[in-house]
């Protein structure tokens, strides 16, 4: 059927008042998939809709099943924490987390190897670098960044480790503030490039280790991104719904990528 399938639509089609079909929509109950526990390298971000609320999604990055969803109205630990406990009790193995940069300490905290998304960490160098930096020393951090899906752990390293040699003296340079006896880093913004390249170095490459030990796992929440696109799109075809019918079509079309079975 070709449409937005708007309440006029639907109206005509069912030859129903426009009323009746609120109604009706309003009285849709939602119950999460119930899904066979198994084993699960998990996806989990979370995507806002302007500054009403977000989705913290739960995703199955490998067989691309939404298993797990929470409405938030920030971004925080607490939310992960207790929705993969609640797999966990559920009977879910979680082998690893592919996730950003600001959850990292999840790894430790819930002993699950950690897998930082690449994309999420290239779009952290941007954000420092931007996409054309000036300075020679911030476009080679930027070619050695670029590396990073296409290199192994020892190489990247290595790469970091002779670009750092190069410039440390570059970076640890100071301008004082005239007048007083403070000053800053001159040139901040690749020193944080590099110091976030360096931090999350070691959950850059846990696949590599995963996939040793016979776990596939994904460098990236691609899919997640992915999901979350065409989420939005659809709920911007309905920009006008209530709140609660919002969150009604977000939980269906999720459900939509939620079978029957995770095998």
């Amino acid at each position: 059927m070709f449409g937005k399938q708007s309440l006029n639509q639907l109206s005509d089609t069912h030859r129903l008042t426009i009323k009746t079909i609120r109604k009706r929509i309003d009285t849709i109950s939602f119950t999460y998939p119930h899904l066979k526990p198994g084993k699960v390298v998990l996806g989990v971000d979370t995507c806002f809709y302007g500054h009403q609320f977000g989705v913290t999604l739960f995703r199955g990055v490998i067989k691309k099943v939404n298993i797990l969803w929470r409405f938030v109205e920030t971004e925080n630990q607490e939310t992960i924490i207790k929705g993969i406990e609640e797999l966990r009790a559920k009977g879910w193995l979680i082998l690893c987390l592919v996730i950003d940069g600001k959850n990292l300490s999840l790894g430790e905290k819930l002993n699950i190897p950690v897998q930082m998304c690449h994309f999420h960490q290239l779009a952290i160098i941007k954000r420092y670098l931007t996409s054309n930096p000036k300075l020679l020393a911030s476009q080679q951090l930027q070619q050695v960044a670029e590396l990073l899906p296409k290199t192994t752990q020892e190489k990247f390293t290595r790469l970091l480790d002779v670009w750092y040699l190069r410039w440390s003296d570059f970076l640890n340079e100071k301008t004082k503030i005239s007048g007083t006896k403070r000053w800053f880093y001159t040139h901040k913004r690749t020193r944080s490039a590099y110091r976030s390249l360096r931090a999350n170095e070691p959950y850059l490459f846990t696949f590599e280790r995963l996939r040793k030990q016979g776990v596939n796992c994904p460098k990236t929440n691609n899919s997640l991104e992915g999901s979350f696109a065409h989420l939005k799109d659809k709920v911007r075809l309905h920009r006008g719904l209530k709140l609660n019918r919002k969150l009604k079509l977000i939980n269906q079309i999720l459900l939509g990528k939620a079978p029957g079975n995770y095998h």
